[in-house]
């Protein structure tokens, strides 16, 4: 035998890296086996969950398709709800009748599904955002169902749909110019008030970002206070209507007091700032009371308060009580204004404990500058209604009081 070595191949051994070659996406066969599981049990939506549930379908990677089946029965062409190839069921939200009882059952089963698949709350709100979007495309009766059951979702807090979601997609000028949003939410204010308070609608348009912009939902030929008040009249939601008119009075008295404020600050000639209010008074259609009482917050906001000097306290407010005296008294034009004026003073002397001292003496300046009539001090001396601080200040002014009557009979 040859002790000769045998020959080797030569050359170095390459190590190839595994690589995790991803399934190509079928969204076909997900949503077939979904349908499937709907017709095998008859559209029972507590049978659906449990089959589902031990089923190993990919939700995970089909949400999005999972949640079309849902709302409308099966796949639906990309950027659109027109029907896609494939199997349907007809137990969809879509196919059911627009009654709260009829559709209240899927927004329960969505729930379950939630719970145990709480990633899928995303899938859910990319198809009702294109739902909402595509509203044009679904008839009115539709429209309806997907109102009411976006209202009953709100209505059980179906797990952590974000208002905006909703509200948001709405906003697209096609719809809006068409009336479909302004139908569409008249739907769903109409269905949650069913069985919430205004105050909870409200605290939805709040995260929503449309409590204040509620009339983006109208068409522009409609979008007025006045169409506002129309239509929610019309379709029985007079509590949000007496909402909206208190919301766009506030904005009105908010603009006229930050105005008046800067003019004040300014020290502006007293003569502008009265025709000025008068105007703003007049095209915002304010109540007289209601002025009365922001010329008395805003003067007085503009006083220089100092933390301890009780005496400079006093020279500061009675001096900006001299300054302004015109100003109230174009306002202060009955008696019945009078005696509000005299109550806000009271308020203010009771809240603020720096002006508890100075009641008796601000009514006299307002007095002495023919703010107030001897009459109306009179009267709240003996009738005035308002109890808060009442029995202090009543003794502080009766020397006063005194000396009017006294006045009074030597006339």
């Amino acid at each position: 035998m040859s002790s000769k070595e045998k020959p080797t191949l030569g050359g170095t051994r390459i190590k190839t890296r595994k690589r995790n070659i991803a399934a190509p996406l079928d969204p076909a066969a997900f949503a077939d086996a979904v349908v499937q599981i709907y017709l095998d049990n008859a559209g029972d939506l507590e049978l659906v969950a449990k089959n589902l549930e031990s089923s190993d379908l990919n939700f995970s990677r089909y949400g999005d398709t999972f949640f079309e089946v849902v709302f409308t029965g099966g796949r639906t062409q990309p950027g659109t709800i027109k029907p896609d190839e494939g199997e349907r069921h007809p137990y969809s939200v879509i196919e059911c009748e627009a009654k709260r009882e009829a559709i209240l059952p899927s927004v329960i089963y969505i729930q379950k599904i939630l719970r145990r698949r709480p990633f899928l709350i995303k899938n859910l709100e990319n198809v009702m955002q294109r739902l909402l979007q595509s509203l044009e495309l679904f008839e009115d009766n539709e429209r309806k169902k997907l109102a009411i059951f976006t209202a009953l979702a709100f209505s059980q807090k179906l797990s952590g749909l974000p208002p905006e979601t909703v509200f948001q997609p709405l906003l697209k000028d096609n719809l809006v110019v068409k009336g479909l949003v302004l139908s569409f939410i008249t739907d769903f204010f109409k269905e949650y008030l069913v069985d919430n308070s205004l105050d909870d609608l409200i605290s939805i348009l709040k995260r929503g970002k449309m409590e204040d912009n509620l009339l983006d939902f109208f068409p522009s030929a409609k979008r007025s206070p006045e169409g506002f008040s129309e239509h929610f009249t019309k379709e029985g939601l007079v509590p949000l209507v007496e909402y909206n008119e208190k919301k766009i009075f506030e904005v009105k008295l908010k603009k006229m007091k930050s105005a008046l404020t800067t003019q004040i600050a300014e020290e502006s000639d007293i003569s502008e700032v009265i025709e000025n209010v008068k105007q703003r008074v007049k095209d915002a259609k304010l109540p007289d009371i209601e002025v009365v009482r922001i010329l008395w917050d805003v003067i007085m906001d503009a006083v220089q308060w100092s933390g301890k000097n009780q005496q400079q306290n006093a020279n500061s407010a009675l001096r900006q009580v001299k300054t302004w005296a015109k100003l109230l008294n174009s306002f202060c034009s009955s008696g019945k204004l009078e005696l509000e004026l005299m109550y806000k003073v009271q308020m203010q002397c009771y809240e603020d404990a720096k002006l508890m001292k100075l009641f008796p003496e601000i009514v006299k300046s307002l007095y002495d500058q023919d703010v107030l009539a001897e009459d109306t001090i009179l009267y709240w001396f003996r009738k005035g209604l308002n109890p808060k601080g009442r029995q202090t200040f009543v003794k502080a002014l009766e020397p006063f009081v005194n000396w009017l009557e006294e006045a009074e009979e030597e006339e």
